[in-house]
């Protein structure tokens, strides 16, 4: 299902979080549960994987996270702010030790000047290290191609703040 490269991320990431006895969750938007799947799709998953959420909608954020409907309000939710606390709130509902978040404009439609198709934020929060929060730029290259690479991402992400 997914391409070998995320598989063999996903790998090295459960090993890594299964010697230092860690947890993990997500909080996904524009990836739909992508990250969440890729882990799951490796055997062995259950040991660090706590669960995830797909927060698609900005109730959604706020309900099942505990995003501020303010800092939606005043950012946008394809922010690095809101990346941060989507990753941070995830942390807060599950217990994990270890999180991330996706949230951009996969597109086609969606963008604007300012937030362009293509625009996606990545956040990693933590309970051992400080929050990270990377933002990329994709561009228009199609919607699988931009959650795709997202995915992607978001591993790399994963994978750095477990090591």
């Amino acid at each position: 299902m997914f391409p070998i490269d995320v598989l063999d991320i996903s790998k090295r990431l459960i090993d890594a979080l299964r010697a230092q006895n860690r947890k993990l969750t997500t909080a996904e938007s524009c990836t739909g549960g992508l990250v969440a799947a890729a882990i799951t799709a490796v055997p062995g998953s259950s040991d660090v994987f706590s669960g995830g959420f797909v927060t698609y909608s900005n109730e959604a954020k706020a309900q099942m996270i505990g995003v501020d409907p303010g800092l939606i309000a005043h950012h946008g939710a394809v922010s690095e702010a809101v990346a941060h606390a989507m990753a941070e709130g995830a942390l807060r509902a599950t217990g994990a030790d270890l999180a991330v978040s996706v949230t951009g404009i996969a597109g086609p439609g969606g963008g604007s000047a300012h937030k362009p198709v293509g625009l996606v934020y990545i956040a990693a929060a933590s309970v051992f290290d400080a929050p990270r929060v990377e933002r990329h730029m994709f561009g228009d290259a199609g919607r699988d191609d931009v959650r795709l690479a997202s995915l992607r991402a978001a591993l790399r992400l994963l994978e750095e703040a477990a090591t």
